[in-house]
């Protein structure tokens, strides 16, 4: 899977949220926390405003690995893509699935418990003869009352762990008890994201059942097979069926 494929999926899930009229943001207050998280650790840290599309980024030192200038940064995206070039892109898909899952995880959750939770991974630089790791935490910082996230913030810090390993070491945590959340108690919820019939569907594509053969197994037609689909990649913001295989397998929707 391509990383522009997951991105796209994960600008639509946060910037097609239902944002409430006249709900505003004491946005000033949040930026002066961006920026002493940069004061006292010394790292980046990115405030994201998906109601607006936009994103504040306060840079210590520490940005130099990223190509940042000195100083605090607006750019007019949600999303840090002068970041996430600088990373290893199966890192940031990776990255970019666990926060899918982590929204979805959130979302079912009391207004008042979402904020007890961050993710964290380690990234890798996609210079492989300057390779680096990054620390990386999401958190949500405003919740709308209808379960829109408003205000996100990304913290990229340095590594002390250069152990050489596959994957991000991707994971949610209460930050409150130090728990880290059972991958099955979440994983579970990105399943909202196709019906159980997509679902099936999808599964048996990865199988190597072209429609006609999923038609003859599930007892439908091949034209309610092909519709079932085109709602999948419509739904998962990818361009055909094998970007949709890949991004399914990344988020854990399907086995390999």
């Amino acid at each position: 899977m391509s990383k522009v494929s997951i991105e796209e999926q994960l600008a639509s899930t946060f910037l097609k949220q239902t944002f409430l009229d006249g709900e505003t943001l004491n946005i000033d207050d949040y930026k002066k926390l961006a920026s002493a998280y940069v004061s006292i650790e010394q790292c980046v840290a990115v405030l994201s405003d998906y109601q607006a599309d936009c994103s504040y980024i306060y840079n210590s030192d520490f940005g130099k690995i990223f190509g940042l200038p000195s100083g605090d940064l607006f750019i007019d995206s949600a999303f840090e893509d002068c970041i996430f070039d600088k990373l290893n892109s199966n890192d940031v898909v990776e990255r970019h699935a666990l926060e899918l899952q982590f929204y979805q995880f959130l979302k079912n959750l009391p207004i008042e418990e979402y904020r007890k939770y961050s993710t964290f991974t380690r990234l890798r630089t996609s210079d492989p003869e300057n390779l680096s790791y990054i620390n990386h935490r999401t958190m949500y910082l405003k919740k709308s009352p209808n379960g829109s996230i408003l205000l996100s913030l990304c913290l990229y810090a340095p590594s002390t762990d250069s152990q050489s390993r596959n994957g991000i070491d991707g994971k949610i945590v209460n930050i409150q008890t130090g728990e880290t959340i059972a991958s099955e108690k979440y994983k579970p919820y990105s399943e909202t994201i196709l019906s159980k019939r997509e679902l099936e569907i999808l599964t048996l594509v990865a199988k190597g059942n072209n429609s006609d053969q999923i038609a003859d197994l599930l007892n439908i037609s091949v034209y309610t097979v092909r519709r079932h689909r085109q709602n999948i990649i419509q739904k998962m913001k990818v361009a055909n069926t094998t970007e949709a295989l890949k991004t399914a397998f990344v988020m854990g929707l399907i086995n390999a």
